[in-house]
């Protein structure tokens, strides 16, 4: 995805003109934001659970080079394989590489924000290797040439509306104005792919090093499938979703989906412990983790090392009034939204994303509603001087 950060102004005056736009985000933000805070509030030691979170998170990045030797050490005693990958093009070769390999030519995807950060699907385009999203939202976007809004909900930007007519102008759907029915007729479409992808890919929302364990959460069943029909599976995840324990998993699996979705759980859990083994009637023949960097070590050793702790939940975007009104597309990459503005600059260099530290009131609705307690204004306030000694060193 290229990087438009710079003309957030540009972008934001357009979206605010936006009446369709407008109404998906009121949708869209409105009720996220409010099932985050009923399911939230059921837990009556919500705040310590939180705060046990942050813990996990904290403690994950003060031991982060040596889980992250643990994990690929116990990846490969599971019978997988570790790909180290120090940029995008390095992770993009890596997966170009197996497929070549294996001889893979068709591949189904379970839904990844870093297979968008590395522009994963052009690379295996322009190689003839045919790539199919298969989370629903993942879906939409890629037919109809778009890009992700939100990290959770990548159609945050659309109405049912505009789907529906979407799906009627490319798929040839029947007139319907039913989600389940829309839903319903996209899960038809996908079902083949499944059987015919010699490959699938995937992220991972956790990595677990005392086991060597790759987890992803889904509510839609494609990432089981994607992962676990084709001979060949190929998780590429950012470095920083590392963790140290399964006790640690079972805090943060709880914050996660109620962040996300208002669930108090996601409708599948899955655990990759490498290739299927012997008498195991499902899996993949050969598994590959590509664990990609593109600059996380460098987070890791400046002042906003903090930033590495979040899970990805969508929650600040969600409670964010800057994103409520704007979108995300707006912030011209693929981390939009509070935590956007913060990583953006961070991986791409202050100067190429200069309008995103001040995106925001600081009015802290961010932090309220980070489930592992990420001072976001703070960081915003350092990187907003951080730009200031930039433009004027002396």
């Amino acid at each position: 995805m290229d990087l438009t950060a710079n003309h957030f102004q540009e972008t934001a005056v357009v979206a605010l003109q936006d009446i369709e736009l407008q109404t998906a985000l009121d949708r869209g933000t409105g009720n996220a934001d409010s099932r985050r805070r009923a399911v939230i509030h059921e837990l009556v030691h919500a705040q310590a659970l939180r705060q046990q979170g942050r813990g996990a998170r904290l403690r994950a990045l003060h031991d982060f080079p040596e889980l992250l030797e643990k994990l690929e050490a116990n990846v490969k005693a599971n019978g997988g394989h570790v790909l180290w990958a120090r940029n995008s093009e390095e992770a993009n070769r890596h997966v170009l590489e197996v497929c070549a390999k294996h001889k893979l030519k068709r591949g189904v995807k379970s839904k990844s924000m870093v297979t968008e950060e590395i522009g994963l699907l052009p690379a295996l385009e322009k190689a003839g290797i045919e790539m199919i999203e298969t989370d629903l939202g993942e879906y939409i976007v890629q037919i109809s040439h778009d890009h992700p809004s939100h990290i959770i909900m990548p159609v945050m930007h659309k109405t049912k509306e505009q789907i529906r007519d979407l799906f009627m102008e490319q798929l040839k759907m029947p007139y319907t104005d039913e989600a389940a029915d829309m839903t319903r007729f996209v899960r038809g479409e996908l079902r083949q792919k499944y059987l015919e992808a010699d490959f699938g890919m995937s992220g991972g929302n956790f990595l677990i090093a005392e086991t060597g364990t790759v987890v992803i959460v889904t509510n839609e069943g494609n990432g089981r499938l994607s992962t676990s029909v084709p001979k060949v599976h190929i998780a590429v995840v950012g470095i920083e979703k590392v963790i140290p324990t399964w006790e640690d998993f079972a805090t943060l699996i709880q914050m996660l989906p109620r962040s996300a979705t208002g669930q108090r759980m996601t409708v599948y859990v899955n655990m990759f412990n490498g290739p299927a083994r012997e008498g195991e009637p499902d899996g993949p023949e050969h598994f590959y983790l590509v664990l990609l960097d593109n600059g996380r070590s460098d987070i890791y050793a400046s002042q906003y090392t903090e930033a590495l702790a979040c899970i990805r939940c969508g929650a600040c975007l969600n409670a964010c009034p800057v994103y409520q009104n704007v979108g995300g597309h707006s912030y011209g990459w693929v981390y939009p939204g509070p935590i956007g503005a913060i990583v953006t600059p961070l991986l791409n260099g202050i100067e190429n994303a200069e309008p995103l530290p001040f995106a925001s009131s600081l009015c802290g609705a961010c932090k309220q509603a980070c489930p592992v307690d990420i001072n976001i204004p703070d960081m915003l306030l350092g990187l907003r001087h951080d730009l200031e000694h930039v433009q004027d060193p002396a």
